[in-house]
């Protein structure tokens, strides 16, 4: 299973690197949109999903590209599933943390926990 997420998240990728240079200004709340790991995640943002894209340049084969989902503007009360590889918000709290093959951000990450079921609450 998780190599098949990472193959779709390589071909995603590859689709979508001709945008990645930053995330965009544009972005309506909830867009998601893909970046190379290398990218600061901006403000606003957090990481949903990480895989891997030889067009990110990593010889590796480490996770070198992240889906980013726009937080800002989402209406009190929503519910978001995010990575703990980036801080979230303020106004979001985490209500549950778990572990995620989409959310293996370094090489050998282990089992620990590393996403969060996150709710907007002001």
């Amino acid at each position: 299973m998780t190599r098949l997420r990472t193959t779709a998240m390589a071909l995603a990728g590859t689709a979508a690197m001709f945008a990645l240079s930053a995330a965009p200004a544009q972005a309506a709340p909830g867009d998601v949109t893909t970046t190379c790991a290398s990218t600061v995640t901006p403000v606003g943002y957090v990481d949903v999903n990480w895989g891997y894209s030889a067009s990110c340049s990593n010889q590796n084969l480490a996770p070198n590209i992240k889906q980013i989902k726009q937080l800002t503007g989402l209406p009190v009360g929503t519910v978001v599933e995010a990575c703990g590889s980036t801080y979230y918000p303020a106004g979001w709290v985490a209500t549950a943390s778990y572990y995620s093959g989409g959310c293996v951000a370094f090489p050998n990450g282990g089992f620990n926990n590393n996403a969060w079921t996150l709710k907007r609450v002001s």
